[in-house]
């Protein structure tokens, strides 16, 4: 329990404790002792286009889809019991300050189709700022060949006042877009420390000089997968980069009511869904991949979690088992057995 500010009583955040509340309920404490959820496979992270995915007692649209029908079930019950807990926060005013500056910060603002977007680093989150500044009109095309600038012409909600912020929590059409924990920690991985020189300066030249004999002199481009997650074991998950921080410290689903979940795994169809949900001008659409783009296969995912010590991903799932668990995704496979395949 931390405290909740001003108003006095505390708020029970996400922690250790929780982790084991949620871990014992569902099961999941039990298939990681036995070795990472070997035989269970998750039904597809993809509503068919046009569906609403929406959180507690609002209106669902029929699906018509079973395997949509599961999934949506598992992320309702799921939020309910973890979100519905009553310790837990009911509104971004019942975080500690830091915690609601990193969402606040993390709620990209359209006030003209009156939207708030949760912006998860990556999650296909450079193509939705484009989006923005295509609606808002600072940016011509989605198209358009820029380096994308994080920051400028954004509106950021934690930049406005508490009645504003308030009102537009409210009142706008709230969405956030989710991807498998680990697939999204390596895709972080392979972008920061193989191709970001400021990351391997800043990180990866530490994370070699804390993790590794004689490493003082690495440049920080040469960080194993494995020194990586051993950093992450260590970092407090308040205080970490936004390209690794999980998506649940990031948007703060129970504090927060989202009116959909998009998923990674079927991106264009989810992102035009929330395009046409939001009454966009038809001429935009959500851009296609950059050809330099290098995604992460389900095999480049195998090759990397089977050759890293299964200790470490175990002791690293807690931290992120509330990804796991509020999205319905699958722990990752390290048994013997698969990593042989």
């Amino acid at each position: 329990s931390r405290p909740r500010g001003a108003g006095g009583g505390t708020v029970l955040l996400p922690s250790m404790l929780m982790f084991g509340v949620i871990l014992a309920s569902s099961g999941l404490l039990l298939m990681i002792e036995k070795g990472i959820l070997a035989e269970v496979k998750p039904p597809p992270l993809h509503p068919a286009a046009g569906e609403l995915s929406r959180r507690g007692g609002g209106r669902e649209e029929a699906p018509g889809d079973l395997d949509y029908e599961v999934l949506r079930d598992i992320r309702n019950r799921t939020i309910r019991a973890v979100c519905g807990q009553r310790a837990m926060p009911r509104s971004v005013w019942e975080l500690p300050a830091g915690q609601r500056r990193t969402v606040l910060r993390h709620l990209l603002v359209s006030d003209k189709y009156r939207f708030l977007y949760c912006y998860v680093p990556k999650v296909a989150c450079s193509n939705w700022k484009r989006i923005l500044k295509v609606l808002d009109g600072a940016l011509e095309s989605v198209d358009v060949k820029l380096k994308m600038d994080h920051k400028s012409d954004l509106v950021f909600l934690g930049d406005m006042k508490p009645d504003e912020i308030s009102y537009r929590l409210k009142n706008y059409y709230k969405f956030i877009f989710v991807r498998n924990p680990m697939e999204r920690l390596l895709s972080a991985y392979r972008n920061k420390f193989g191709e970001i020189k400021e990351y391997q300066q800043k990180y990866g030249a530490e994370i070699v000089r804390r993790y590794r004999k004689n490493g003082g002199n690495s440049a920080g481009d040469d960080v194993t997968f494995s020194e990586f997650l051993r950093y992450l074991l260590d970092e407090d998950v308040e205080k970490m980069n936004e390209h690794w921080m999980p998506i649940y410290n990031l948007c703060q689903p129970c504090a927060v009511r989202y009116d959909f979940i998009g998923s990674y795994e079927r991106l264009n169809a989810d992102a035009n869904y929330v395009l046409e949900r939001v009454q966009s001008p038809s001429f935009i659409r959500f851009p296609e991949r950059q050809s330099w783009y290098k995604p992460v296969t389900a095999e480049t995912l195998h090759y990397y979690l089977c050759n890293t010590q299964r200790r470490l991903i175990k002791e690293l799932l807690p931290k992120y088992i509330l990804d796991f668990s509020l999205f319905a995704y699958p722990l990752p496979n390290i048994t013997s057995e698969f990593c042989r395949q």
